[in-house]
Formats: structure tokens, C-alpha cells, sequence
């Protein structure tokens, strides 16, 4: 089960706020198929170097990462910005200033759909695909048999029609305005906020501006 309240809107920088001198981690879900946690690193703190046989994607909400290898490498990581760590190398972060950064894990059955991603470099997801006049662009990542990650951009005035999915799932706002409907109320979602449906939950999603969005689901 994701540890967030369907139904509202989930403001994630705000929300996990950095502790002075500290790390701090807060799990969202966790199974076999997938792991969501947010970490908030205040300025000078950081995670040491591991590494992993499956993939790790790190998005930055707010602040600056330094990644790291063990071999001395370094990489900026910036705000809207994310990186899919690579297999079998030893990868840590490093706060230069306050940060908040989500991670999403990829368990080593997930395939990874689409060309575009490419380990250890830096990418913004809202650039991997583009707007078009009067579609919907849908871009598959990653899945399994128990979980699903894409991305879509909707033009001004397109939007998908109420529905329901057979899984909980997250939608994080990459680019512009949208309003959801769940369950018979409305919430505009902006840019950096995120969005919790629950299982069979009946929702929709109109693009009041050009608007993109990441949409993680999962399944029992």
C-alpha cells in the first residue's frame, strides 16, 4: 500500500522538509515489485556509495545533489532533475544545500522499456517526450508484472476520461496545469505536487495548460 492519502494534493518539498544536520528518509511503498521513498538531506549531509543490481531512479523536488562513484566521479543533480543510477557501481549523493529528492526502485525483474533512459546521466523527465497540438503523448519507461511507470504530455484542453485502474498509483505533475477529478471532487495539480489514487478509485485528468506528468502504478 502507498503511505499517502488519496484524494489530495501532496506538496512533497513542502512537506518533508529537510531536519538541520540530518538525513531523513520516509518510505511510500515497498514490495517486491517496486520501492517510492523521499529523502531529505540538509546541507553537508549525505549517503554513502552503494551499489545495486537493479536500477534506482532519483528526481530532485528541491536544492542540489552532488552523485557520487566510488571511483571519484561527480555529477550535479539540480531541481526537476533525475538520474538513473547504474547497475553494479557504487553510487552516492551528497547535499551542497538543503535538498529533497524522490527515489523510485526498479527491482531487477522490471524491464526497462524505452531507449531514451540511459544510466548515470542526467535528464529531466518532462524532456523525454514533446507536446503535441490536440493529443495525448504516452511514453512507456518501465514495468512488470506488478507495476507500471510512464509519462504523458496532454495539450491544453485534452484529458482522459473518468476511469478507474486495477492498482493504486501516483501521478507527479512534471509540467504545467491540470485538474483531477477523483471520486466526484476537483484538484488543480501544478508542477512539482503529486497525486495519490487509491485502487478502482474513478478518476480523470483535463489540462487546463499544456501538461505532463509521471504516472507510477501498482498492483498487489
Amino acid at each position: 500500500m502507498i503511505k499517502e492519502q488519496a484524494g489530495r494534493i501532496i506538496d512533497i518539498a513542502y512537506e518533508n522538509r529537510p531536519v538541520p544536520g540530518c538525513t531523513v528518509s520516509k518510505q511510500l511503498y515497498y514490495k517486491n515489485a517496486a520501492g517510492i521513498s523521499i529523502f531529505s538531506l540538509a546541507k553537508g549531509t549525505g549517503i554513502s556509495a552503494e551499489s545495486y543490481e537493479y536500477f534506482k531512479l532519483w528526481t530532485v523536488y528541491e536544492g542540489e545533489l552532488e552523485v557520487f562513484t566510488a571511483d571519484g566521479r561527480t555529477t550535479g543533480l539540480y531541481k526537476g532533475e533525475s538520474i538513473l543510477t547504474p547497475l553494479h557501481v557504487s553510487v552516492g549523493v551528497r547535499a551542497e544545500q538543503d535538498a529533497i529528492y524522490e527515489e523510485v526502485e526498479f527491482r531487477k525483474e522490471t524491464v526497462m522499456m524505452n531507449e531514451l533512459l540511459h544510466a548515470g546521466e542526467v535528464f529531466r523527465l518532462a524532456d523525454l517526450l514533446p507536446y503535441q497540438e490536440g493529443k495525448i503523448i504516452n511514453m512507456d519507461l518501465a514495468h512488470n508484472d506488478k507495476m507500471k511507470f510512464v509519462i504523458m504530455s496532454l495539450d491544453e484542453g485534452t484529458g482522459l476520461s473518468e476511469h478507474a485502474a486495477p492498482g493504486e498509483a501516483l501521478v507527479m505533475a512534471l509540467d504545467g496545469e491540470a485538474v483531477i477529478g477523483y471520486e466526484g471532487e476537483e484538484h488543480t495539480i501544478r508542477a512539482g505536487e503529486t497525486f495519490k489514487f487509491d485502487k478502482f478509485g474513478k478518476h480523470s485528468v483535463k489540462a487546463m495548460k499544456k501538461f505532463k506528468m509521471a504516472l507510477l502504478l501498482v498492483f498487489d
